[in-house]
C-alpha cells in the first residue's frame, strides 16, 4: 500500500481494544450496529451506563430511519436517540442504564450534549468507550476529547457502508467519505479546540 494511503488510513480510522470504562457513548446516527455494539459491551461488563446521542440530523426535517436492519427496528422514530434506545432495549439493555439526549444535530453537538448529559447525571468519567462509524472515528475522537479534557476515550468503530481502513480507497464512495472526513476535521476545528487539548 502506498504510504500516503496508509497515512490517511491511520489518521481517519482510529480503533482501540475495549477496556473496563465508566461509560459507553454512542455517537448519533442511523446504523443500529453502533447501539448493538454498545449493548454487547455492556453485557460483557465493560461499563455500567450507555449514553446515546442524537436528535435530527442537520438540514433534515425528521429522522430518516434505520440505515440497516429495518425489518428488526421497524418503528417510527422521532430522533436518533429514540432509535438507539429502542435498539438497546431490543438487545436486552435495562432502561435505567440508558441515558439519552435528543437535541444534537451534528458531531460537535453530540459531544456537547454528551458532556451536559454526563454532568447532569453526576457521572465521574475517567475512561469512556466511544462507539462510532469507522470512517467517522477521528472526527468523533477530536470533538469528544475537546469537550471532555482529562477523559481517556477508547474508540470502538463499527462498519458502515462497508467502508473500512483496508478498503476505503477501492471505491468512489469510500474515497469520497474518507476525504470528506479529512476536510471536515480541518474545517470544523478551532483554536479553542486545540487549546482544550493542551
Amino acid at each position: 500500500m502506498n504510504h500516503i494511503i496508509e497515512d490517511i488510513s491511520n489518521f481517519v480510522f482510529v480503533e482501540n481494544v475495549p477496556e473496563k470504562a465508566d461509560a459507553i457513548m454512542v455517537v448519533g446516527g442511523g446504523f443500529p450496529e453502533l447501539a448493538e455494539t454498545a449493548a454487547q459491551l455492556w453485557k460483557d461488563n465493560y461499563a455500567p451506563f450507555i449514553l446515546v446521542g442524537g436528535g435530527i440530523g442537520a438540514g433534515l426535517k425528521k429522522f430518516q430511519g434505520p440505515r440497516t436492519k429495518k425489518e428488526i427496528y421497524n418503528k417510527e422514530y422521532l430522533t436518533e436517540c429514540d432509535f438507539y434506545t429502542d435498539v438497546l432495549l431490543k438487545n436486552g439493555i435495562p432502561e435505567d442504564v440508558i441515558l439519552g439526549e435528543k437535541k444534537s444535530a451534528f458531531t460537535r453537538e453530540n459531544a456537547v450534549y454528551a458532556k451536559k448529559l454526563s454532568v447532569d447525571a453526576g457521572l465521574e468519567l475517567k475512561k469512556v468507550l466511544l462507539i462510532c462509524k469507522a470512517f467517522h472515528a477521528r472526527r468523533c475522537l477530536m470533538f469528544y476529547q475537546s469537550y471532555f479534557p482529562g477523559v481517556e476515550f477508547l474508540v470502538i468503530p463499527c462498519n458502515a457502508y462497508n467502508i473500512g481502513k483496508n478498503n476505503w480507497y477501492l471505491s468512489e464512495g469510500g474515497i469520497s467519505r474518507v476525504l470528506g472526513e479529512i476536510k471536515r476535521c480541518g474545517e470544523q476545528f478551532s483554536a479553542e479546540d486545540i487549546n482544550n487539548y493542551l
